[in-house]
């Protein structure tokens, strides 16, 4: 119980990290933010829970195709803000156009032998 404290206190550290960096220095806070930080501490739990080879090159690969449908939003978001729609419509928009993507991902993938 201790250790899913400690990964679930390090993962929200590091969200917070992100949102006050970026309070300062917007750029900055993007890097930070999209920096796989989420994905590598994702690996280091799984590997430490597992040591299981295949499963970790599956979640890796996976990861790396998930990542591709999730993109789109980054672009759709700040669009809708710069034309005026306000940050909850815009980020509802942004979550709503990756969730698509992603049941697209997981429809279309397969076919082209992705184990997702």
């Amino acid at each position: 119980m201790l250790y899913l404290f400690f990964k679930a206190a390090l993962s929200g550290i590091i969200i917070a990290a992100v949102s006050e960096i970026a309070k300062r220095w917007p750029g900055f806070g993007a890097l930070v933010a999209s920096l796989p930080l989420v994905s590598i501490l994702g690996m280091l739990w799984l590997w430490k829970d597992t040591h299981d080879v295949g499963r970790m090159a599956a979640h890796v690969e996976a990861t790396f195709w998930f990542v591709l449908p999730s993109q789109p939003m980054f672009l759709l978001v700040p669009l809708l803000l710069r034309k005026g729609v306000g940050f909850y419509p815009a980020l509802l928009s942004g979550c709503g156009l990756t969730i698509c993507l992603y049941l697209l991902m997981t429809t279309i993938g397969p076919r082209f032998g992705l184990k997702l």
